[in-house]
Order: C-alpha cells, then sequence, then structure tokens
C-alpha cells in the first residue's frame, strides 16, 4: 500500500543539484544512448521499428536508426524481413557469458531449492536502474527448470526484492534514479525515502503483496555489498517472520559463502573470458 507524503523544496532542491554533479562527470552520451537502445531491444519479446523503438526511449529516430545499425553490424542485433528489429545472437552471447562468469546462479541454486520446503514462492533478482530481473522465479510445485528467467522485468518499488536493493543505496541515488517522475506504488519521492528508511532500520523489506490477509513477500539482500535479493512470497504472518528471516538469512549466508570459495576458477587467458574466440 503506497504511503502519501509531500515532497518538500528540499528534495526538489536536491534533485536538482544531483542532476548538475552528475552532469559534471561527463558521461560518454553515445555510450549511454546505446545501452538504452540496446535494453530496448532485450525487453522486447516481438520485433520492434526504429521509429517505436525511438518513441520508447526520447531519443531522435535518425539517432536510433544509425544506433541500430550499429548493433546489428555487431550481431548484437538483427534485422527481420520486414525491416524491424529484435535482439540478435550476440546479445544471447553476452547474457550467457555474463552468467557464467558470474557463478551467481549456480551457487545459487542450491540455497534457493532449500528454501522451497516452506511451500512459498522463492525469488533471487538483481536490480538495475528502477527495475528488477528475477533470474529465479518459482511458485509452490514449479520445476526449477521452469523457475530460470521465467519474468521480464518488474519495477523495483513493486516487490520486496527491488525494494531492499533500493534501500542499500544513498538517499541521493535514489533521488538520480526517480527523480521528479511517477514511482510505481507511492504518492512520491518522499514516500518511497520514508519506506526504504524503515526497511534500512529492520535490515529486510516485508511488503503486502495481495489484498488477502497476510499475503506478503519478505526480502534480505545477499554480499555485503547488496549485488542480489532473495526472497519468499506467500501467507507469512508476523508470528511467522522469525523462521523466514533466519532461513532467508542461512540461505544468503551459504550464497555469498559458495562466491568467496569460487576463488580464480577461470584463468585470465581461459578462452571462455577472450572475446575474440567467443564471436
Amino acid at each position: 500500500m503506497a504511503m502519501v507524503a509531500t515532497q518538500s523544496p528540499a528534495s526538489t532542491s536536491r534533485a536538482a543539484r544531483i542532476r548538475s554533479d552528475k552532469a559534471g562527470a561527463q558521461p560518454n552520451q553515445s555510450l549511454i544512448d546505446g545501452i538504452t537502445v540496446l535494453q530496448a531491444l532485450a525487453i522486447s519479446t516481438d520485433p520492434v521499428g526504429c521509429r517505436e523503438v525511438a518513441r520508447r526511449v526520447g531519443l531522435e529516430t535518425t539517432r536510433v536508426n544509425r544506433l541500430l545499425k550499429t548493433l546489428t553490424y555487431l550481431g548484437i542485433a538483427r534485422q527481420t524481413p520486414d525491416r524491424k528489429y529484435r535482439a540478435g545472437a550476440g546479445m544471447t552471447v553476452l547474457a550467457a557469458q555474463s552468467l557464467f562468469a558470474s557463478g551467481l546462479l549456480r551457487r545459487a541454486l542450491p540455497a534457493l531449492e532449500e528454501l522451497r520446503h516452506f511451500g512459498h514462492t522463492v525469488a533471487m533478482g538483481v536490480r538495475w536502474r528502477d527495475n528488477v530481473s528475477y533470474l529465479f522465479h518459482a511458485p509452490p510445485n514449479m520445476p526449477a527448470t521452469d523457475a530460470l528467467g521465467r519474468i521480464g522485468l518488474y519495477p523495483a518499488t513493486r516487490g520486496g526484492i527491488g525494494m531492499a536493493l533500493l534501500a542499500t543505496l544513498e538517499d541521493d541515488e535514489i533521488y538520480e534514479i526517480y527523480g521528479e517522475g511517477e514511482i510505481p506504488g507511492y504518492a512520491d519521492l518522499d514516500a518511497l525515502l520514508l519506506a526504504l528508511t524503515d526497511i534500512r532500520r529492520k535490515g529486510y523489506a516485508r511488503l503486502r503483496v495481495k489484498d488477502e490477509r497476510e499475503q506478503h513477500t519478505v526480502a534480505i539482500t545477499v554480499g555485503q555489498t547488496a549485488y542480489a535479493a532473495i526472497g519468499l512470497s506467500g501467507w507469512i504472518p508476523e508470528t511467522a517472520m522469525p523462521t523466514m528471516l533466519e532461513a532467508l538469512r542461512v540461505a544468503a549466508a551459504e550464497i555469498q559463502a559458495r562466491g568467496l570459495e569460487r576463488g580464480d576458477e577461470i584463468a585470465a587467458v581461459d578462452p571462455a573470458l577472450d572475446y575474440r574466440l567467443a564471436v
């Protein structure tokens, strides 16, 4: 349920200052635009035309056209016979290389499977900007193989995993992400900050996910510097919270420990990391 608050003049001025500081960092705008177009293709389930991509990302059509042609040249995008675009093999290779090199899913699966004995939905996700991508999302009785990557991007403020990850950021970073735009589930930025402050104080996120009584998602982050979050969702009354939290903390510690034990599995000269051989 959204919390209602009024954005203060101080909030507005701070947001303006953050945008000014960001501009001073001199980011490469061409790279930013290219990644923005790349993401638009990555989340599109159907082929999409140049004009539609431009509309979705808010860029000029001519610029998007050049970027799409460059991505197609690299094999990261591909053009269909009707001159639309969709993700190419290069994007799949990059995704596979990333998952392989990080090892996150591989080391998390045993701990996630152990959590399923509660009979709740078990999930693990990572955040980028204002969205969460679920690497694992398994309702009760679903085979683990079906739980891998079955959900696309989801607004971070709508779920416990996203809120747990947002709570690890400084308020300035939250301002930078959301600015003066619409925030799913919250009346304004101050309402979101109030909710994040409460999560930081408690050390976990607990969000009501359905109107039915005690249907909640409970989530915590993984890693000393959070790189993912795991959660349970279902009928979780207050009396069950200590048990759920302990199980989540054990799972998070196991995932982190497996990462520390992993060490240098892949040598720097391993062909798996050589992009010249992976093309």
